[in-house]
């Protein structure tokens, strides 16, 4: 194999530019032009085919840092559509003219879904990329316990449930444990719950916190090292009238109380509570207008204005109560040391899945008690159900105490190997050096688009 292409698919992520010079790295090693497109299945659209080459003469390109968070060559929520034949051949032929080999996308679970069609056409892998962790599976065969159940209200009729599984669950037994960014966005998550717990312990106020995950509660879970009071998980149905009385027990005791729920939260007819809209995103998500102010209207009428006056430390629950989103921070910025490393790896195995002749195939991060972390690789189609689709992993409820709305023993025995050493010397100096750098007063903020964007080279269709 003598060129491949790459490409970042989805929601910008901490480590996709770690992942991306792991890639360049290997492909250098093995004198292998590797071609970045520009923003994503995006660029496939466009008969140009903006690309940048990104290891000209099996050298990096200087615009290329591993420690900056994002992505150089872009993004987009642009899908590939498998019932379209003629874009599907039309996009073939326009890397067949690139003179590419063969191409890795880094994405998630609904990328991985989309590689399929062109899987078909040339070589494809993915390198995995989610704050939310949710690619993977819990077990092996988890996929096999998908169903479908008639539902009329539904778009197509039927919707999915899992069916009770009788695999026991094991963590040396998780395929892919942990995505890049991941580590990333608890670390900002949870300094963040530190944060905002000063102000509540400060003012004996309620705090509800929504970090992100729609139907995976790994970041809520990871939040655990902020010393919230309460996590509050998309998996485990809200239920109301414990929360309410663990929320007063831990207000008479502390004066104040610290609230983590994921964006994806349900009541107990398994309704999100944030989705107070029917707005779709470009991928048909469903856009959720807020967990956790749909949770504190729900705590302010449950827990009512006298409770507080009678304490003489609000006039009214809604006062008492307030809510916050960590939102985008969580995923932007300077990967951490985990997520550098391990991204690296991932996309540099995805070369290696290239160059020795895999399609359709994903490079996974594995652990086990033994042997630690490792890279491996993944046939996709181990990852679908019996109709052919990938679902996002969600968490597995053993992490999970719901009686303590708290991780479970296994799910802090999950965390600590991600966190323990995650955090590396140079995160910290870099903060010190950078962040109150004079010359930020003094100079305008310097985009790597304007660099990049001099590198851009274009696919000359013939008329």
């Amino acid at each position: 194999m003598k060129r491949i292409a790459i490409l970042t698919a989805g929601g910008d992520t901490p480590a996709l530019n770690a992942t991306i010079h792991g890639a360049v790295v290997r492909a250098n090693q093995l004198k292998i032009e590797i071609v970045g497109l520009i923003k994503g299945f995006n660029c496939l659209f466009n008969p140009r085919v903006p690309h940048v080459h990104l290891n000209p003469l099996y050298q990096e390109i200087p615009e290329l840092d591993p420690t900056k968070g994002g992505t150089l060559i872009g993004s987009s929520r642009d899908f590939v559509d498998p019932e379209k034949k003629d874009d599907l051949d039309l996009i073939a032929s326009r890397l067949s003219k690139l003179g590419i080999e063969g191409l890795i996308c880094i994405g998630g679970d609904g990328t991985l879904n989309g590689l399929q069609p062109l899987a078909e056409r040339l070589p494809v892998v993915l390198a995995p990329k989610t704050i939310d962790n949710d690619l993977g599976l819990n077990y092996p065969s988890e996929p096999d316990g998908w169903v479908r159940a008639n539902d009329p209200s539904a778009q197509q009729g039927y919707r999915y449930k899992r069916a009770a599984s009788n695999a026991v669950f094991d963590l040396n037994h998780i395929v892919n444990y942990v995505t890049p960014s991941y580590a990333t966005s608890v670390f900002v998550s949870a300094g963040g719950v530190e944060r905002i717990r000063t102000t509540a312990e400060s003012h004996r106020r309620i705090a509800i916190i929504e970090v992100m995950g729609r139907h995976s509660g790994y970041i809520a879970l990871g939040t655990a090292y902020g010393q919230p009071d309460i996590i509050l998980l998309p998996e485990h149905p809200l239920d109301l009238e414990h929360l309410v009385v663990r929320v007063k027990h831990l207000y008479d005791l502390q004066k104040n109380v610290v609230i983590v729920c994921g964006e994806g939260v349900v009541d107990e007819q398994g309704r999100e509570l944030g989705a107070e809209t029917k707005t779709t995103d470009p991928s048909g998500n469903i856009i959720l207008s807020g967990a956790a102010e749909a949770l504190r209207t729900k705590l302010i009428q449950m827990i009512g204005d006298r409770y507080f006056q009678l304490y003489r430390r609000s006039q009214s629950a809604k006062e008492a109560i307030f809510t916050r989103k960590v939102g985008h921070t969580q995923r932007g910025g300077r990967p951490i040391l985990f997520d550098r490393f391990y991204a690296a790896q991932l996309g540099a195995k995805t070369v290696d899945l290239l160059n020795e002749g895999h399609n359709n195939a994903v490079s996974i991060l594995q652990y086990n008690s033994a042997k630690g972390f490792h890279v491996e690789g993944y046939d996709a189609n181990r990852f679908r159900d019996r109709w052919g689709l990938i679902h996002a992993r969600q968490m597995h409820p053993e992490l999970y105490d719901a009686e303590r709305m708290k991780p479970s023993r296994l799910g802090i025995d999950y965390l600590l190997p991600i966190f323990t050493d995650a955090i590396g010397e140079d995160d910290m100096e870099h903060m010190r050096r950078t962040l109150f750098a004079s010359g930020n007063l003094a100079q305008p903020y310097h985009s790597i688009n304007t660099d990049v964007h001099k590198r851009i080279r274009y696919l000359e269709e013939k008329s």
